[in-house]
């Protein structure tokens, strides 16, 4: 069991004390122990330290997979300093606004991204970029060795070859902050989460916990099928990493790709989105490959619609487990127990370290036992604030007799046997393939287009991704030519993919209240109703 006293870096430690020759990632063919691991880890903390990094300073991970996601995510946790880790399909203006509201000034990118980085780091703090790969294009080449603006640009491989001095004794807590996640908000801007050394390990406690019936802990091999840079990613991908479980990670989310991996390591562990398993039971060549060896697959990051369910069990006579978690919650509510039987469409049974309660969403009144109400979720070591953000940190932490809530915005019922239901969201957030999409923000896109005099975003319940994002937009007198297409291509060259609009329909007016705001759940219910009918 890990010791929640501890911290992420001393665990890590004990376990390459113990393990050393364990294989802990597997990329691409090759495979890397704990101990060589760790001497990865040990380099990147000294240079980093050399290059005068202090405690709880913040650097960006701006990576794809790649056992140096990992390598640097540790090496961070070594000296006390905050990982900060974002999708790389991010573009310049998402990097250069969490760069700015984490304060960081250090990113770790492949040399793919490193335009957008340097595009970004024209209004940021950035002073240092550290760059993984040789692809840099040559008019970018011969900056790497030079300061740029008083920012250096420095190649990876020189860390791992330059000889660096020996870490001096740098004190880390438990409860110091081990990293900032960012998450949709409904204001259309990011908000930081900042996790702990102990709630990130609660976190792997609690998920390596729900599937040690069927799989020991230290002997599982795991597939990271959820982003490393999300926390349910994280909790059973990193999770079990530092249980001593081997994580195979992949180059990209290939189906091809994914099987034959599965296949060829013996996979004992799968976590990803119902999306993904959905795209699984799909895939033409599915029976070639064979997937005997999983023991445990975890789905969450999106409701686990029945169906996928029932065709999964039915195909691969194993059952899919399910979870409900969030990023403020540190990763898992609920989850279900590997081993035991299960009520259909459950997201399991509340963890042990978390309290909740169900209220009404319009009088904040308990409800009564067995009845759907919004989820309240308190624990010993929660977050209680995001980053720079008053306003939505009241709106979403509230204390109630003397404790601290945080309310999810997700209306659920537990039945009279504990196991919880998702019944649906009271929040303005579109969950698409497991990312959170904040229609604000594609609605913000959407602005920009001189065309669009008013526009409203809603996602539209999707039996392959959960929900499509879907715009309804009025347009100016003189702009009736102006296309869905032409909307839809302008997104995409201002969001990241998952937040561009799959459709755009376009209105003559949009409902509204008394005072002009618009009627976005009337048009979601609008939408929900054509498809029950259709």
């Amino acid at each position: 069991m890990i010791d929640l006293s501890n911290t992420i870096d001393a665990t890590f430690r004990e376990l390459v004390k113990k393990r050393p020759e364990r294989t802990a990632i597997i990329f691409q063919d090759k495979e890397y122990s704990f101990a060589e691991l760790n001497e990865m880890v040990e380099k990147i903390a000294a240079y980093l330290v050399g290059k005068g990094v202090k405690k709880q300073e913040r650097a960006i991970i701006y990576l794809p997979h790649m056992p140096q996601w990992i390598g640097i995510w540790l090496a961070l946790q070594r000296i006390g300093a905050v990982a900060v880790p974002v999708t790389h399909f991010y573009g310049d203006e998402e990097l250069r606004y969490i760069g700015n509201d984490s304060g960081a000034r250090i990113v770790f990118c492949a040399d793919r991204n490193l335009e957008k980085v340097l595009k970004a780091a024209e209004d940021t703090t950035f002073d240092k970029i550290i760059v993984l790969g040789e692809e840099v294009k040559p008019e970018i080449k011969p900056m790497q060795n030079t300061a740029v603006k008083d920012m250096e640009i420095i190649p990876f491989s020189r860390i791992l070859s330059e000889d660096s001095p020996p870490l001096p004794e740098i004190l880390i807590e438990s409860k110091d902050i081990a990293e900032i996640l960012y998450t949709g908000g409904t204001t259309g801007l990011p908000k930081g989460v900042p996790l702990t050394n102990v709630l990130l390990l609660e976190a792997a406690v609690i998920t390596r916990m729900a599937s040690e019936p069927v799989i020991a802990k230290g002997e599982a091999v795991a597939v990271q099928g959820a982003p490393l840079n999300h926390i349910f990613g994280q909790e059973v991908g990193l999770g079990g990493l530092l249980y001593g479980d081997t994580l195979v990670l992949l180059p990209r989310m290939d189906l091809e790709i994914l099987l034959s991996h599965i296949e060829k390591y013996k996979a004992t562990i799968f976590f990803c989105t119902p999306t993904l398993c959905r795209m699984i039971l799909e895939y033409k060549d599915v029976d070639k490959y064979d997937l005997s060896s999983l023991a445990y697959v975890f789905t969450a990051g999106e409701a686990l619609p029945v169906e996928v369910a029932r065709q999964w069990k039915e195909r691969f006579n194993m059952p899919l487990y399910n979870g409900l978690g969030s990023t403020e919650t540190c990763g898992g509510i609920s989850l279900i127990p590997s081993g035991e039987s299960f009520p259909e469409g459950t997201s399991g049974k509340v963890v042990f370290t978390k309290t909740v309660l169900l209220l009404d969403p319009d009088t904040g009144e308990p409800v009564s036992p067995g009845e759907p109400g919004e989820l309240y979720v308190s624990s010993e070591n929660m977050v209680t604030a995001y980053l720079n953000k008053p306003e939505e940190t009241a709106l979403h932490f509230v204390e109630m007799d003397g404790k601290m809530w945080y309310k999810t915005g997700d209306i659920v019922r537990i039945d009279k046997d504990g196991w919880l239901f998702f019944v649906d969201r009271s929040v303005d957030l579109i969950k698409h393939k497991g990312y959170r999409v904040a229609a604000t923000r594609v609605e913000g896109a959407l602005y920009k287009h001189p065309a669009v005099s008013e526009c409203c975003v809603v996602g539209v319940p999707d039996a392959k991704v959960g929900e499509k994002v879907k715009g309804f937009v009025v347009l100016k007198a003189g702009f009736e030519n102006v296309t869905a297409e032409e909307l839809i291509n302008w997104c995409s060259e201002r969001l990241a993919s998952y937040e561009v609009p799959a459709m755009v329909e376009f209105r003559e007016t949009l409902p509204k209240t008394a005072v002009g705001k618009v009627l976005r759940r009337k048009i979601r219910d609008e939408e929900r109703k054509k498809q029950e009918t259709a």
